[in-house]
Parts: structure tokens; sequence; C-alpha cells
């Protein structure tokens, strides 16, 4: 089995470090790549990243996970929502995956407290900011043989 793990970051998820920092932080896109991959490292896997504003992109990348990688982190942002096609793919593969969101999504606006992945991820991350990520891969890491 392959010890990698994709790390799938949704719409406007390119921006951070800049958008909303009072609700989001101040860590960049790269930022959170680094933490994650440092974490996945610790635990003897890798990481392949892919962040898109469009969800056709994201779902070609989940697609291809199947092929090579162990698990996914996901943090799907806005797409959490409104993808229905988005938890398709993600049960579709059939790999055990992390939803993970940098703000606590129940401390904001009533729409964002539906999630379409919430009740088919292994492992749900709210509210942690960006060390949510290295969270979700270790627990994930701890779900794979």
């Amino acid at each position: 089995m392959s010890r990698r793990i994709l790390l799938v970051n949704g719409p406007n998820l390119n921006l951070l470090g800049t958008r909303e920092p009072e609700m989001y932080g101040t860590a960049t896109l790269a930022d959170v790549e680094r933490i994650t991959g440092t974490a996945a490292a610790e635990l003897g896997f890798e990481v392949r990243a892919v962040q898109s504003n469009h969800e056709g992109v994201l779902i070609d990348a989940i697609h291809a996970a199947r092929d090579d990688c162990a698990a996914i982190v996901i943090n799907p942002g806005g797409l959490t929502h409104t993808s229905v096609v988005l938890r398709d793919a993600l049960t579709g593969v059939s790999l055990p995956f992390a939803e993970v969101h940098i703000s606590d999504v129940y401390a904001r606006e009533q729409f964002r407290h539906h999630s379409y992945l919430d009740d088919v991820a292994a492992v749900r991350v709210v509210g942690r900011g960006v060390d949510g990520y290295a969270h979700a891969v270790r627990q994930l890491a701890a779900l794979i043989p």
C-alpha cells in the first residue's frame, strides 16, 4: 500500500494569509502544505498537494488518488455545503479521508453548518486553525495499516 496522502484544498484557499485573516489567520497555503507534509513525514508518509477553485479539477485529483494514495485530507471550502459530486468522488475511491475546516463553521452563518461530507468522513477537524491539518494526518495515519 502506498504511503502517500493526497492533500486537497478547495476554492479560495489559495488566498490563505490575505483573505479574512481575522477568520483564517495569516498562514498561507504554502504554510498549510508544509505543516501537512511535516506531520505526514513524521509518520512515514509523503504528501501530494492540489488546490483548485474548480470542482472538476478536485474530483479528477481525488479519482487519481485511488491509484497511489492511502488517504485524503480535504478542506473543501465552500463546496462543503453544496457539492454532492465531491461527496460521490470521495466515497467512490474508497480511501479514508479527513474533512478539515480552519474556522469553526458551527460558530458562523447557519448555511455553513451543513456538510455533505460529515457522515462519510473517517475524521473531521473543525476550528483548529491550520494546525488542524496536522491533527487530521495523525488521525488518518492511525487508521491505515
